[in-house]
Parts: C-alpha cells; sequence; structure tokens
C-alpha cells in the first residue's frame, strides 16, 4: 500500500449475493439455450396456426398484442389449442386466418417460419448469469495465492514474470 490508500475488501455478504443472482440467471437462460436457438432457426415440426383471437397490452408509449389460436402439424399428429403465435402484432393476422407456423416444442407458442429473434435475451441473460458469477471472484484469480492485492506486482516481478 504504498500510495497510502487501503484497498477495501468486498465484503462476504455481497460476493454471496452476487454469486446466487449469477446462478439464478444462468438457472433461467440455460434451460432456454436449446429451444432459443431452435426458434431463431425456425427448426421444429411445420404446420398451420389459426388465428382466433387477440390479446393487447398497453405500455407508455406503444402497445404489445398477441395473437391466441391452435395449430396443426402438416402431417397431423400435432394439434394443439390455445397457443400464442410469437411475434405476430396487431395487423398481421384477423380472427380465422390461417398462417405456417413452427412448433419448436415451446409448451405455450409456435413461431412463424421466419424464426424469432428471443436467442438474443436468452443470450444476454447467459453473458449477465456469467460476468456476475466471475466478478466477485476475478481479482482473486489474478493474484497468486496468499499475496495481498497491494504486493501481487511486486511478487511478479521479484519471481521474473
Amino acid at each position: 500500500m504504498a500510495d497510502g490508500r487501503a484497498r477495501r475488501r468486498r465484503s462476504p455478504v455481497f460476493t454471496v449475493a452476487l454469486t446466487l443472482i449469477g446462478a439464478f440467471l444462468l438457472y433461467l437462460a440455460i434451460p432456454n439455450i436449446g429451444p432459443a436457438v431452435r426458434a431463431a432457426r425456425a427448426d421444429g415440426v411445420p404446420g398451420v396456426f389459426t388465428a382466433r383471437g387477440l390479446d393487447c397490452i398497453q405500455h407508455p408509449g406503444h402497445e404489445s398484442c398477441s395473437w391466441s389460436g391452435d395449430f396443426r402439424s402438416d402431417d397431423g399428429t400435432i394439434s394443439r389449442t390455445g397457443i400464442v403465435l410469437y411475434g405476430a402484432d396487431r395487423d398481421a393476422l384477423r380472427a380465422g386466418m390461417p398462417t405456417r407456423a413452427v412448433d419448436v416444442g415451446r409448451p405455450s407458442r409456435v413461431y412463424g417460419p421466419g424464426g424469432s429473434r428471443e436467442w438474443v435475451f436468452t443470450a444476454l441473460l447467459l453473458l449477465a448469469g456469467l460476468a456476475i458469477l466471475v466478478f466477485p471472484y476475478a481479482g482473486s484469480l489474478r493474484r497468486p495465492a496468499g499475496v495481498p492485492a497491494a504486493g501481487a506486482a511486486a511478487a511478479r516481478g521479484a519471481s521474473g514474470a
């Protein structure tokens, strides 16, 4: 501590809290990697979605709408009712109108044949979880074991590195 400033140690409670938050974000993201990639590529069972109803939510400055309806696969093996066509806005369909869709295995929704950008949110969630997990331990990964933070540079210089 040559400059007179003491390096503050991070609270163990803070480290535990960050570890739990990072682990929770990974818990949310990891199970969604496969379905998000399949949705992005529209990799699933092709079929027809028939719109039945429109549900809209008003947010400050914009409106978010989704169409619910029925899905039937082209080969007739899958028939699902009461599901949502992901990414279809108010003007995309009207009640009773059929459109092409792909079932990627999500329990409550199907996707248009162009896929989706849902993977972006999943990737950001995964990266945030990993970053939050690494942050509390990054300092200890850079320092040699048993060397305090202020002496780490001196220890590296003395060892010839």
